[in-house]
């Protein structure tokens, strides 16, 4: 009888206690094997240049580059990879961004185990994973219920900035965060004000604890 054909997983995450709990639960299933880890976006974009692979375990947070904009990058490259996202953040702040830039689905870090080897098993079929909690914010967004919600017409990066200035972070520290020059993220700062109709990082804070944007 010929061996099961393994789902080869690349997993993107810059923190290596994460990447070695991910492997651990993988190592537990008779389908899935990680063929390879990186800890930054650059050498998440070189392996998956290298090699074909079923699935991309893709973090949000990345010291080099933005989880998003990694993700738009590697389906730019490779339009049929399959891309799960996975974040310590809830489906409400990047779920749905996180489909409309081409992931196949997005599940919480705080995740059962075996609801992580379900997703994906899914994704890697090249099916949809949507978590019951992702399915709710797709609702409200569909429905209308949150369409007029201003932080939905900012930019990824925009957002991003946003949600750190609510989280107490200054500009520097999102500009070293992000690897951006602290001119740059202040522009970030000034559209995203602008846009949302504010005066100050005060007025962002409020915003961003009502909507459930941060912790």
């Amino acid at each position: 009888m010929a061996a099961c054909t393994k789902i080869r997983v690349l997993i993107v995450d810059d923190h290596a206690i994460v990447r070695e709990g991910l492997k651990q639960i993988l190592a537990d299933t008779d389908d899935l094997e990680v063929g390879g880890e990186a800890e930054t976006s650059l050498e998440a974009i070189k392996l998956a240049r290298q090699q074909p692979w079923d699935l991309v375990l893709l973090d949000i947070s990345m010291p080099d580059r933005n989880g998003l904009e990694t993700l738009q990058q590697l389906k730019k490259e490779h339009p049929s990879l399959n891309v799960l996202m996975l974040s310590m953040y809830r489906e409400a702040q990047y779920a749905v961004r996180s489909l409309k830039s081409g992931a196949a689905g997005y599940l919480n870090k705080q995740s059962a185990p075996d609801q992580l080897v379900q997703a994906i098993r899914q994704v890697a079929s090249g099916r949809k994973y949507i978590s019951p909690e992702l399915a709710e914010e797709l609702a409200s967004e569909l429905s209308g219920d949150r369409e007029a919600l201003p932080h939905k017409s900012l930019s990824n990066r925009e957002y991003q900035t946003l949600c750190m200035i609510a989280a107490g972070k200054t500009v520097s520290a999102i500009a070293e965060t992000l690897s951006l020059s602290v001119k740059t993220v202040s522009m970030y700062r000034a559209r995203l004000l602008e846009k949302m109709h504010f005066q100050n990082n005060s007025e962002l804070t409020h915003y961003a604890i009502k909507h459930g944007l941060v912790e």
